[in-house]
């Protein structure tokens, strides 16, 4: 059995979802299994149309409500935030995916939808084989001390400051 490890993919710059997907790309293109929980995001993003041919080994569930948490998050945001924390919980009992990414995980647990300490006990308690990826912004340092393996993403430019918006297919 090959041992899997814990990726966090954090900071201030893009393309911490942009990686994970890129490792479930090549994970697909090996033969292995991938789920993608997406905290904090409901809607229909360009990974999961480009994803579709690999639809028997990848899955997406998202538990945002497709409103951006600016402040205090409102119950529903606690209640989908925690039925993705059950399902990762669920699927790691299982020993299931051969990767599972837990999408902006870490902004979820920065604005309290998520609690520091559980995010650490997934990745404590994930099974031996399975690979484990945590995004977002403003990971807890718990949670990278954790990790196997954490990128800190720089934004030393970016367009978004001359005004230009996310643009599907690039960013959505």
């Amino acid at each position: 059995m090959t041992r899997g490890y814990v990726h966090v993919y954090t900071g201030k710059g893009k393309g911490k979802s942009t990686a994970a997907f890129g490792l479930a790309l090549r994970a697909l293109g090996a033969g292995k299994t991938v789920r993608v929980i997406q905290f904090m995001k409901k809607g229909k993003f360009s990974e999961l149309t480009g994803f579709r041919a690999f639809n028997d080994r990848i899955q997406f569930d998202q538990f945002g409500t497709g409103s951006f948490v600016r402040s205090a998050p409102a119950e529903i945001d606690r209640i989908r935030a925690a039925q993705g924390l059950e399902l990762a919980k669920t699927l790691m009992a299982d020993n299931g995916p051969d990767l599972l990414i837990l999408d902006e995980a870490n902004v979820a647990a920065g604005v309290g939808l998520l609690k520091e300490a559980d995010l650490v006990r997934l990745i404590q308690e994930k099974p031996a084989a399975m690979e484990l990826v945590l995004t977002g912004r403003h990971a807890p340092q718990s949670v990278l001390e954790a990790a196997d393996l954490v990128t800190e993403m720089a934004c030393v430019k970016h367009y978004y400051a001359q005004g230009v918006p996310a643009r599907v297919g690039i960013e959505m």
